[in-house]
C-alpha cells in the first residue's frame, strides 16, 4: 500500500500496512474498509484500537464477519490486492479530518472517525451488524483526540546532541521524508529489507550499495529513510537519522594542511554523539579526499570509526569504482557488506513508471496515458545504450511530458500566436509614435494591454490544465 506515509503516524501507518497483511493472508483481491477495521483493531498502541474495544468490539467478531460475508474471488498468489474505492476515500477523509483538526499527522483516531464516514464500504455493514452506533464511535473517537497530546503520538526520538556542522554538510533524508519531500521508492523492497538486515547486524553493519549509474542505489537509500521515517523499520533503528554526506562539500576550502582532518573528524564526532546512520554516494571519492594536502585521506579517518562500530554508514557506488577503490584497500572493504543493485528488468521498470507517473502528472499538468509509460520503457532499453534502467526511462518521460507540455497543448499554441501579435502590434505602436499618429498609437497601446491580458489569462489556464495526454508517439 504505496503513499504519503509522512502524514501518517507510526500507529496509522502500520494500521495501513496490516489491512493489506489482512487482505493478503485471506487471499483477497481487494484492500477494503473491513480490512482497514481489522488493521485498527490489530494496533493495539493507537487511540483507535481502545475506542474499539470500550464499545464492545473484538478482533475475532470482524474477522469471523469477513470470512462469511465477503465471497470475492481469491486472488493469485503473486498478485497484490489493490484498494478498492471506499478505502480510498476513507484514507482520503482521514487526511482531510486531521487537516481540519491542524493536526501534524494522521493518526488512528482519524482514520476511525474517516471509516464512520463512509457509509458504503462493509465495514459499515460490520459495524451496523454488531449493532455499534456509527456516531457514538464518531464521537468517542473524537474524545480519544483530545485526551491524548499530539506529542505522544509521535515517534519517541532518543536524544541527539548538537550536530551543527554535520547539519550544513550533509541532508538530513529522514527529516525529507517526513515533510513528503522524497519520491515513493517502488520495486526495490528486497534491497530495503536487505540494507535493513545489515544495519541491525552486530558487526560489519555498514552495507555497500554496489550497482551502475541510474539503477536506483540512492532510491533504496531514500526508501530506508521513508521507513525509519513512518515507524516501518526495527526498533534499533528507530529514531535514527539518515544523513547523507557529500564528499565534495566536506573538502570545499580546506586549502591548508590539517584543515580537512579537522573537519572531518569533527563532522564523526558528532556522528558519534548523534543517532545518525551516515550515507555517502559515490564512497570512492572517500579513498583520496583531503589527501593532496595533508598525511591522510577520508578513508584512513573513516576507518577506525567504523572498526570500532561508533558508527554506521552506508556508501553506495559503481562495480567498476568498488574494485579499484575499495578493494584495493582491504582494511576498508572489510568494513562495508557489499550489497549489489542490479538493473531492473523491462517490466519492473514499467511498475516504476506507473508508481512515478502522478507526480510527472503533477508537475507537468498533463496526462500520460500507461501505453506512453510502456513504450518509455522498452524504447529507453532498446536504443539507449550507454545507461541504465530505471534512470533512462524515468529522463524519457520527464523530457516527453516536458515537450508535449511546451508544445503541443492549446494553450502553449495560442501563446505562441498572441507573443507573434504582440510584437507586431508593439512594433507598429512605436511606429506610430515616431510618425506622431497618437490615435492610432492610442488604439494599439489598448491591443497592448488586451493581449498582455490574453497572455495571463493563458498562463493561469496553462498551469491547471492537464487536458493534453502523453502516448506513445
Amino acid at each position: 500500500m504505496d503513499g504519503n506515509w509522512e502524514r501518517f503516524t507510526p500507529e496509522a501507518g502500520r494500521v495501513l500496512r496490516m489491512a493489506e497483511e489482512a487482505a493478503q493472508r485471506m487471499h483477497h483481491l481487494h484492500v477494503g474498509t473491513e480490512h482497514l477495521l481489522l488493521g485498527l483493531i490489530q494496533e493495539e498502541r493507537g487511540g483507535a484500537a481502545k475506542v474499539l474495544r470500550r464499545l464492545g468490539l473484538e478482533e475475532g467478531q470482524v474477522r469471523r464477519f469477513i470470512l462469511q460475508v465477503n465471497s470475492e474471488e481469491r486472488r493469485s498468489s503473486t498478485r497484490r490486492p489493490i484498494l478498492t474505492e471506499s478505502t480510498r476515500r476513507v484514507i482520503q477523509l482521514a487526511l482531510d479530518e486531521a487537516r481540519q483538526r491542524r493536526d501534524p499527522r494522521v493518526d488512528t483516531e482519524h482514520i476511525l472517525i474517516a471509516l464512520t464516514q463512509e457509509r458504503i464500504g462493509m465495514a459499515a455493514d460490520i459495524l451496523r451488524h454488531l449493532g455499534i452506533n456509527a456516531e457514538r464511535l464518531r464521537r468517542e473517537a473524537v474524545r480519544s483526540l483530545k485526551e491524548r497530546s499530539v506529542i505522544a503520538s509521535q515517534p519517541r526520538l532518543r536524544q541527539r546532541r548538537r550536530t551543527s556542522l554535520v547539519d550544513r554538510l550533509a541532508v538530513d533524508l529522514t527529516a525529507l521524508a517526513r515533510r513528503g519531500k522524497l519520491d515513493p521508492v517502488i520495486g526495490r523492497e528486497t534491497e530495503i529489507e536487505r540494507v535493513i538486515q545489515v544495519l541491525a547486524r552486530r558487526t560489519k553493519n555498514n552495507p555497500a550499495l554496489i550497482g551502475e549509474p541510474g539503477v536506483g542505489k540512492t532510491a533504496i537509500v531514500e526508501g530506508l529513510a521513508q521507513r525509519i521515517a513512518v515507524g516501518n523499520a526495527p526498533s534499533i533503528l528507530l529514531g535514527k537519522r539518515v544523513l547523507q554526506l557529500d564528499v565534495g562539500s566536506l573538502v570545499a576550502g580546506t586549502m591548508y594542511r590539517g584543515q580537512f582532518e579537522e573537519r572531518f573528524k569533527k563532522v564523526l564526532d558528532e556522528l558519534k554523539e548523534s543517532e545518525s546512520i551516515l550515507f555517502i554516494d559515490e564512497m570512492h571519492m572517500l579513498v583520496g579526499a583531503g589527501a593532496a594536502g595533508s598525511s591522510v585521506d577520508a578513508a584512513n579517518i573513516l576507518k577506525p570509526a567504523l572498526a570500532r562500530g561508533e558508527l554506521q554508514c552506508i556508501g553506495a557506488t559503481t562495480m567498476d569504482e568498488y574494485r579499484r577503490h575499495i578493494e584495493s584497500d582491504t582494511a576498508l572493504e572489510r568494513r562495508f557488506q557489499p550489497i549489489v543493485v542490479k538493473e531492473p528488468t523491462v517490466e519492473e521498470t514499467i511498475e516504476i513508471l506507473r508508481g512515478l507517473s502522478s507526480l510527472y502528472e503533477e508537475h507537468h499538468h498533463l496526462h500520460i496515458t500507461d501505453e506512453a509509460l510502456v513504450a518509455a520503457a522498452r524504447l529507453a532499453a532498446r536504443y539507449i545504450s550507454d545507461r541504465y534502467l530505471p534512470d533512462k526511462a524515468i529522463d524519457l518521460v520527464d523530457e516527453a511530458a516536458s515537450r508535449v507540455r511546451m508544445y503541443k497543448s492549446p494553450q502553449a499554441i495560442r501563446l505562441r500566436e498572441v507573443y507573434a501579435e504582440l510584437r507586431e502590434v508593439e512594433q507598429r505602436a512605436e511606429e506610430a509614435v515616431l510618425e506622431k499618429h497618437f490615435e492610432e498609437t492610442g488604439r494599439l497601446r489598448k491591443r497592448v494591454r488586451a493581449l498582455e491580458e490574453e497572455i495571463e489569462a493563458l498562463r493561469s489556464e496553462w498551469d491547471h490544465s492537464d487536458s493534453v495526454a502523453v502516448s506513445p508517439e
